[in-house]
């Protein structure tokens, strides 16, 4: 295992600092390799309390938590280890975890430290919300997809049986720690998931840095540290910018960061949010059939929609609904699944169509009925159509 660097050592490595301008509530996104050394002069900074709770996953726990815990000698570390699994964004987990958390005795002015993916981030987040109507936490992102995505933004949350992130809060954390050398641990599969979420940022409206993607994707997934370091530093600031504008999704700017996501969460309702098909994995395919149905309504050239397909399929990334083993017939199950959007409004439900490739929009009033008419036709693609 690798040793934590004294916080000396760890002062002369680079990093990239992404601010998230939310007035008091403002925080700083710090990327690069070897971040979590500096944890315990980090965390000094933003609580005076010498305890400290961490929350991770069994696979994470063994992983990475003993660093961590090095890091922080100066501190009192109690681990939460929860199961590992998308099922762990659950009332019973929630209520496990605010029970622990309650057990030692918390106040407001404590920090809790969530080391993990987005399920952890998303469910630390929300029991830092509603213990004592609101504590502290630090987001410590172990995946790329919860680098670029998840651990930015204060969207905190768990599923319900009726759909993912139904229930929740919006709560900042007090920093977050990217440390890209947690991610030489990432298995390929998992890579490919959190690709997803960087690309999304080139296609919402960032065409240059799609380019980029498309010339650097090979060399990201493989680890290359420049790159990464590019990727996700890009990202965040994509996010912080469009968090910074519309914190709560009130004004239709932050609805952009959905592209792909209404199509993706059905399909992992549809599969039951289980490991067969990964949440990045449910966005890729869900960005790809967004510019179908785009190309499909006249709003977007087939051209774009086939780029994208194209490009996800050379990475090695599912772009078809029928590669995760969602047959035709699975179309008015799909639209069922995205009524219960937490989107929904009045109105009807939102779509996050695009224009081409750097142009996303959202868009209001879609008949559903289009919608089916297009999953029907969609579901029974496949990579050589």
């Amino acid at each position: 295992m690798k040793t934590a660097m004294p916080d000396a050592a760890f002062a002369d490595r680079p990093t990239i600092d992404v601010p998230v301008g939310l007035g008091t509530r403002s925080y700083q996104v710090t990327i690069g390799a070897g971040v979590l050394a500096g944890a315990g002069a980090r965390l000094a900074a933003l609580t005076k309390k010498r305890r400290v709770a961490v929350v991770t996953d069994a696979t994470v726990a063994e992983l990475h938590l003993p660093r961590l815990v090095e890091a922080l000698a100066a501190f009192e570390v109690t681990p939460i280890i929860l199961p590992a699994g998308e099922a762990t964004k659950s009332f019973a987990q929630l209520e496990a975890l605010v029970n622990a958390l309650l057990a030692l005795e918390v106040t407001r002015s404590d920090v809790v430290i969530a080391l993990g993916g987005g399920v952890i981030g998303d469910l630390t987040g929300f029991a830092a919300a509603i213990v004592k109507r609101g504590m502290g936490f630090v987001q410590v992102p172990t995946t790329l997809l919860a680098m670029v995505d998840s651990s930015v933004g204060g969207k905190t949350g768990i599923n319900t049986p009726a759909g993912k992130n139904l229930v929740g809060a919006f709560h900042q954390p007090a920093a977050v720690w990217a440390d890209l050398d947690l991610l030489q641990t990432l298995p390929m599969r998992a890579r490919r998931a959190g690709y997803a979420e960087i690309v999304k940022y080139g296609l919402i409206a960032d065409p240059a840095f799609y380019l980029w993607c498309e010339a650097n994707a090979a060399a990201l997934l493989a680890g290359d540290s420049a790159a990464l370091a590019h990727a996700v530093a890009q990202s965040c600031r994509a996010k912080a910018a469009i968090v910074a504008a519309d914190e709560r999704e009130t004004d239709d700017i932050r609805a952009l960061l959905n592209l792909g996501h209404t199509f993706g969460h059905a399909l992992e309702a549809e599969t039951g949010f289980g490991g067969s098909l990964l949440h990045g994995e449910a966005v890729g395919i869900g960005m790809a059939q967004a510019f179908r149905f785009s190309a499909a309504r006249g709003l977007c050239p087939a051209d774009d929609a086939r780029r994208l397909t194209a490009h996800l399929a050379g990475v090695g990334m599912m772009a078809w609904p029928r590669q995760a083993g969602i047959a035709a017939e699975a179309a008015p199950r799909l639209v069922a699944h995205m009524l219960q959007d937490k989107k929904m409004t009045a109105d009807g439900l939102p779509f996050i169509l695009a224009r081409g490739i750097g142009d996303a929009f959202v868009a209001k009033g879609v008949p559903l009925a289009a919608v089916t008419a297009f999953l029907e036709a969609d579901l029974d693609g496949t990579p050589e159509n």
